[in-house]
C-alpha cells in the first residue's frame, strides 16, 4: 500500500482478485518536523524510493511483503527527512528477504515482511528504532495514531521528497468489513479514518499508536485516497508475533 514503482506495480496488478491500490502515501497531511520520527525508512531501487519502512532493531527493518519481488535488490536509507539532501542520512544494502511464507498476493493476506541490512545501523539522535506490540489484541476503535511516508500527495500527484505525516484513528472492525467485506481479515488486519491518511506511494511504513508500531501500510481504495468507502488497510502486527520471533532471520 510506492513506496513501489510503476513498472512493479503493472506487474502486480493482473494479480489482484479484488480492486484495490497497494502503494499509499500521506494526503492532506503536513510536513513532519524533520527526523520527529528517525525510525523510518526509505527503501529504494536505485537510489529511488520504492516503499516504506521502519527500523525495529539496529540490523531489522519491518515492512510490507507485497514491496518486493524475487531478484529485486533494495537498500535502506535511515536518518532522511528530505531524500534530495544528504543531512546524516546512511544507506545500507539489505542483505536478506524475510517475507511472511502466507503472503497472498491475491488478497494480501500476511502482507509483512523483515528484511536483514548488511550491516548494523549506529543508532542516534535520527537514527532510532520504534517498538512492536509485545502481545496480541485489538486497538480500541477510535484511538489516535499516526501515519507517515514519502508517498504522493493526491492519487494523481506527485511523490513527495519530504516525510509528511497524518493522523489517524482506529476504525471498528465491524465496520471496515462492511466497507471490505471478504477482503478484509479482522484477526490480521486493521481499518483507520481521518481527514489525511495514506495514497498511492508509501506502502510498508508504521502505523504508529503511541509509541508503538502496531500496523503496516497495505492497501486501500483504487481511485481516491484515503477514502471513506475504501478505507486504507494495514497488516496487524500483533498478530504476527510468533513468526516474526521465530523468523530465521
Amino acid at each position: 500500500m510506492t513506496i513501489i514503482s510503476l513498472l512493479l506495480l503493472a506487474t502486480l496488478l493482473p494479480h489482484l482478485t479484488f480492486t484495490a491500490h497497494v502503494n499509499v502515501g500521506i494526503v492532506n497531511g503536513t510536513e513532519a518536523k524533520p527526523h520527529s520520527r528517525p525510525y523510518m525508512v526509505s527503501l529504494q531501487r536505485s537510489h529511488s524510493h520504492v516503499c516504506g519502512g521502519f527500523l525495529i532493531s539496529n540490523k531489522f527493518v519491518m515492512t510490507a511483503a507485497h514491496c518486493w519481488m524475487t531478484n529485486q535488490k533494495l537498500t535502506a536509507m535511515v536518518g532522511a527527512h528530505d531524500l534530495t539532501k544528504n543531512e546524516g542520512s546512511v544507506r545500507i544494502e539489505v542483505q536478506s528477504y524475510h517475507k511472511h511464507p502466507d503472503f497472498n498476493i491475491h488478497n494480501f493476506q500476511n502482507d509483512i515482511m523483515i528484511l536483514k541490512l548488511q550491516k548494523e545501523v549506529e543508532l542516534n539522535e535520527i537514527v532510532k528504532v520504534i517498538s512492536i506490540p509485545t502481545r496480541g489484541g485489538d486497538i480500541k476503535a477510535d484511538s489516535a495514531c499516526s501515519v507517515a511516508g514519502w508517498g504522493k500527495l493526491s492519487l494523481k500527484g506527485r511523490k513527495s521528497k519530504r516525510l509528511m505525516e497524518a493522523d489517524v484513528k482506529i476504525m471498528n472492525n465491524t465496520e471496515c468489513n462492511n466497507k471490505w467485506k471478504n477482503n478484509f481479515s479482522a484477526s490480521q488486519m486493521i481499518c483507520v479514518y481521518g481527514h489525511g491518511g495514506s495514497c498511492s506511494g508509501d506502502s510498508g511504513g508504521p502505523l504508529v499508536c503511541g509509541h508503538t508500531a502496531v500496523g503496516i501500510t497495505s492497501f486501500g481504495g483504487p481511485r481516491v485516497c484515503n477514502s471513506p468507502k475504501r478505507p486504507e488497510v494495514y497488516a496487524k502486527i500483533s498478530a504476527y508475533l510468533p513468526w516474526i520471533h521465530n523468523c530465521k532471520c
